[in-house]
């Protein structure tokens, strides 16, 4: 019997036990450190938190939702599907919640992988899949005097929800996904809302609604008309692939229509310069709101474009010697979505460090195996992210094929697999060569990015491409070892 050992629960870890469940693999324990299921729709509780593909698309393929309450469902509502998920899948028996992996070894002697656990405990599994995501672990900026600052300090990812903001000097910063939600959330109730912007991102308007109960009754009792909203919602964001991939000037209509946005919402020029990007459409990631222009103009509220110099205990200093008292600072910068399954350490064949092994950038054989460490899954590992579609397309195609791997240790009576190191560089020469001419080679800075320039982070064709590639495990590309049991029965073929 082989067994899986499982790190995370969110998309990508439910996603993964309903499959091999599904598939007969039983002897399965997913690993979760916090006491719910949910990942980064368990962590993020800030305010307005929201989805940003069309919910009918932002859902498992076998798990169709039908009563999802707007076209781009809110946080609560996703965290509450996963969970529906976990019951309605019976995965939460296989849960160990308030549980955190530390460190993962693979044991060549007995072909398998021992994890150590917060408190010292150790499990052991024959296969290990990581869930973590890129978006698990939040970035504290760089800046000087972060850390004598007096007030109210704390990340996006960390919501203080027992804070009160009204009729306090704020400071927001970053002008990322998150900070474009939360901050037409909280500006109205502050005394002062200063929003550091380092550049200005594409942002476009939302085309977001409740749905009508006429609507849930159809999605609910038409046959086929919840999936085709969603074939249908997929196709259009897969066309943009073509913008993001192949030719960045096809993104010519977007660029349009964010200017008709922002021409329409910011009638100050002097504002609306400072709102202008400066980096081609697409090298960073496009958001969507209707209120992040009109929370921008509200009286109380000034977007500071000149670099921080120094936070001082009750104030922040620009460049440019101004002093801003703020009583509270919140940090909407994003995440290390670069450090791949950091903060755990991971030892492979030979002893080998999986970070070190990463040291000049992650990459992984079809962003899911890494050579050197055997039977070890990433999903949504390195490059496999995207611009311009829904991640659970990709997190689905990788759960298949990871799904294809146990059943072959199982069924062949195989130890272990190992991609081959040339299968694996191939691959990474592919998608490295392909990402030159993508809109995310344009040369702007972007978390996509390494301190040394290398793109980890983006799939540099269509998820049609990736589903084809992930559709049939090769065997052949990896090199195989007997199971300790199986050492005097047949041979692997």
């Amino acid at each position: 019997m082989t067994s899986v050992a499982i790190i995370g629960t969110g998309f990508g870890g439910l996603a993964a036990a309903v499959r091999l469940k599904q598939a007969g693999i039983e002897d399965l324990v997913l690993f979760e450190k916090s006491s719910d299921v949910g990942g980064v729709w368990r962590e993020n509780t800030y305010p307005g938190a929201a989805c940003d593909v069309p919910s009918h698309l932002y859902s498992l393929s076998f798990a169709p939702k039908a009563d999802w309450s707007r076209r781009f469902a809110p946080q609560a509502e996703i965290h509450q599907y996963l969970r529906d998920v976990a019951r309605d899948f019976d995965v939460r028996p296989h849960v160990r919640f308030d549980t955190e992996v530390l460190a993962a070894a693979f044991d060549e002697a007995t072909g398998r992988w021992r994890l150590t656990l917060a408190g010292g405990a150790e499990h052991e599994a024959d296969v290990l899949i990581s869930a973590t995501g890129q978006l698990s672990r939040p970035s504290t900026p760089d800046v000087p005097g972060l850390e004598s600052f007096q007030g109210a300090l704390f990340h996006s990812a960390h919501w203080d929800h027992g804070h009160d903001f009204r009729d306090e000097r704020v400071a927001v910063l970053g002008t990322g996904a998150s900070a474009i939600q939360f901050v037409p959330a909280i500006a109205p109730h502050t005394a002062h809302l200063a929003v550091f912007q380092r550049s200005a991102p594409y942002v476009l308007g939302k085309p977001d609604r409740a749905y009508r109960a006429r609507a849930l009754r159809a999605f609910r009792w038409v046959p086929g008309l919840l999936r085709l909203s969603r074939e249908g919602n997929y196709l259009t964001n897969e066309l943009r692939s073509l913008g993001f991939n192949t030719e960045p000037r096809l993104l010519f209509a977007h660029r349009a229509r964010f200017r008709r946005h922002l021409a329409r919402e910011v009638r100050d020029p002097a504002l609306r310069q400072k709102l202008t990007p400066t980096d081609p459409m697409g090298c960073k990631r496009i958001l969507m709101s209707n209120d992040w222009y009109p929370a921008l103009q509200l009286p109380q509220v000034d977007v500071v474009e000149e670099r921080i110099a120094e936070v001082r205990p009750h104030s922040i200093v620009t460049v440019d010697g101004t002093e801003r008292e703020v009583d509270a600072i919140v940090l909407g910068t994003g995440f290390a979505a670069t450090e791949f399954l950091a903060p755990m350490t991971i030892t492979g064949r030979g002893g080998r460090d999986l970070h070190q092994q990463w040291k000049d950038g992650a990459s992984a054989h079809l962003g899911t195996v890494v050579p050197g460490f055997p039977n070890l899954f990433v999903l949504y590992g390195p490059n496999t992210n995207l611009g311009h579609n829904s991640i659970l397309v990709m997190l689905e195609a990788q759960v298949g094929w990871v799904v294809q791997a146990v059943r072959v240790l199982r069924d062949r009576r195989i130890g272990w697999m190992d991609v081959r190191a040339d299968v694996a560089a191939a691959f990474d020469a592919w998608v490295q060569r392909r990402l030159r001419g993508t809109v995310f080679a344009t040369g702007c800075h972007s978390w996509y990015l390494t301190e040394r320039g290398r793109n980890t982070q983006n799939w540099p064709a269509s998820t049609l491409t990736f589903r084809r590639r992930m559709r049939r495990l090769r065997i052949e590309e990896f090199e195989l070892s007997s199971a300790p049991a199986a050492l005097a029965g047949d041979p692997v073929s």
